[in-house]
């Protein structure tokens, strides 16, 4: 196993992840309290398995960076909240912040390719699973009958 001085770019990246699932967590968890409508009661229950399963990823990433013997921060991604708790601007919002996760796992399957498979199939899991989470939240946003992608 590489020191961890080798690993710091890959760490680096690893708590850049820990970081935005985190956010994920606080972010689902507002939101569950902040759904008011008919349509309560299943929204709130799919935005707080969203929480259950950012705080999963954020504990699988942690996990990496000890194996690595890295550091997992202690620090949140970004919070940027609209103030509108309408659900769309909620998905909205969501799609946002899961794309930039996506992305962060893409910069660290870039960063392990070739070099660690244990890495390599991680990464790759989690942008397969962001992708289908992705897709699933563009369903929610588009208008009953539009089978086109949801454009903002």
């Amino acid at each position: 196993m590489a020191d961890h001085h080798d690993n710091s770019p890959i760490v680096e990246a690893l708590n850049t992840i820990l970081e935005f699932e985190l956010a994920g967590v606080v972010r689902y968890t507002h939101y569950s309290l902040m759904v008011f409508g008919y349509n309560r009661i299943p929204i709130v229950s799919w935005l707080r398995s969203q929480a259950t399963e950012s705080l999963d990823h954020a504990n699988k990433a942690g996990e990496i960076i000890t194996h690595l013997g890295g550091h997992p921060s202690l620090s949140i991604g970004p919070l940027l909240e609209t103030h509108n708790h309408d659900i769309g601007d909620i998905l909205r919002e969501s799609l946002a912040h899961e794309t930039a996760a996506l992305n962060a796992y893409k910069a660290l399957l870039k960063l392990v390719e070739g070099d660690s498979v244990m890495l390599e199939e991680y990464a790759r899991e989690m942008i397969y699973q962001e992708e289908l989470h992705l897709g699933e939240v563009d369903k929610m946003l588009r208008k009953p009958g539009d089978l086109a992608k949801f454009h903002a």
